[in-house]
């Protein structure tokens, strides 16, 4: 069993990658698309999956480092995804006046995770 400090440094170096991900990420759509919830929406939606994927391969098909969760699903995914600039970005939208689009951005990108989740576990179980 790892010591506690090995655990950290993994999630500590998974979340410095993902952190710098995220932003490549959403700036890239930003780039393209102008300032939008696009970009936040695709890291969001494209960790989930990711997630899925990971979770789904090392829970019932391959058996992982044991460094491997907390380097990638802790470190690298929890550093890839934002909750915090979801809810930021929604009541941003909201305060705005733009009530109806807030509501799609948070039900939206609920939705749409949960069933990223979902496939990327039926696709990492899968494999």
């Amino acid at each position: 069993m790892p010591e506690f400090w090995d655990r950290v440094l993994m999630v500590a170096l998974g979340g410095a990658l993902g952190s710098v991900l995220r932003y490549a990420i959403e700036g890239f759509v930003d780039d393209r698309l102008g300032p939008t919830v696009l970009g936040t929406f695709a890291v969001n939606i494209s960790g989930a999956l990711l997630l899925g994927i990971f979770i789904g391969l090392t829970q019932e098909r391959f058996v992982a480092p044991v460094l491997s969760r907390p380097l990638i699903a802790i470190g690298l995914l929890g550093g890839y995804t934002t909750f915090s600039t979801l809810m930021f970005e929604t009541v941003d939208l909201a305060e705005s006046g733009s009530l109806a689009t807030a509501f799609l951005n948070v039900g939206g990108s609920v939705a749409a995770g949960a069933t990223a989740m979902f496939a990327g576990l039926v696709l990492g179980r899968s494999v």
